[in-house]
């Protein structure tokens, strides 16, 4: 259904988009350095190129001036997206407390959802009302596929591509960071290999994020683990 999104958080939502867009920029540069490294046959580069030090350490790495002209070229764009992006990433804090404060301490009691996960969740959202049942919003957030059906018969499933993809990519990377060091939840998914391929697995572990966060931020309750587990 056609959603005519809150004016006031439409601009915070866009910058946000736009935020998205130039960290996977800032990727793409990453390993451009990286794969520079290796067409010059030099020792593999681990360097964590988001911290200052990592980045001077690749200042004199080339002979040709030329090729060390066009690292540098990366590292100084690096340089600049951290410092705006960080800009950027307390500003638009800053005005989601004012906005919705609620839903974002909500969204940060699950373990997993760090602040940008939780500003995603809750400006692409917008307001969870809209959503009559958690159906409609897992399938607005593409976890579910939609089933190709013509007379009675099933062909499959289509439309993988209709619904939000900036939430889809959240509640696929909540699934994995709550599994870091967490016992219960990888237990749980050992459950579910059982039944399914390990990728499945993810993804049904995604669906049920969704599902959770849905009757968070429904209820206006926090997260509760046991309750999450249990089912």
């Amino acid at each position: 259904m056609a959603y005519v999104y809150p004016p006031e958080m439409r601009a915070a939502r866009d910058l946000l988009r736009r935020r998205t867009r130039i960290v996977r920029h800032g990727a793409d540069l990453k390993a451009h350095v990286k794969n520079t490294t290796s067409q010059y046959n030099l020792p593999p580069n681990n360097l964590d190129l988001k911290y200052p030090c990592a980045r001077e350490a690749m200042r004199n790495c080339f002979e040709d001036e030329f090729v060390q002209r066009n690292i540098d070229l990366d590292l100084n764009i690096i340089a600049f997206y951290r410092h705006e992006l960080s800009a950027i990433e307390c500003f638009i804090e800053k005005h989601a407390k004012h906005h919705n404060g609620s839903d974002y301490h909500i969204l940060t009691s699950f373990p997993g959802i760090g602040r940008i996960l939780a500003l995603t969740i809750l400006y692409e959202v917008g307001d969870i009302s809209r959503f009559n049942t958690v159906q409609d919003f897992a399938s607005y957030s593409r976890l579910i596929k939609c089933k190709a059906e013509s007379a009675g018969k099933t062909y499959g499933t289509q439309g993988n591509k209709i619904g939000n993809a900036h939430l889809k990519w959240a509640f696929g990377e909540i699934a994995v960071l709550y599994l870091r060091g967490n016992d219960k939840a990888k237990g749980y998914l050992l459950r579910l290999q059982k039944r399914m391929s390990k990728a499945k697995a993810l993804s049904a572990l995604a669906h049920k994020v969704g599902r959770c966060v849905y009757y968070m931020l429904k209820n206006k309750k926090v997260f509760d683990e046991k309750r999450f587990l249990a089912g």
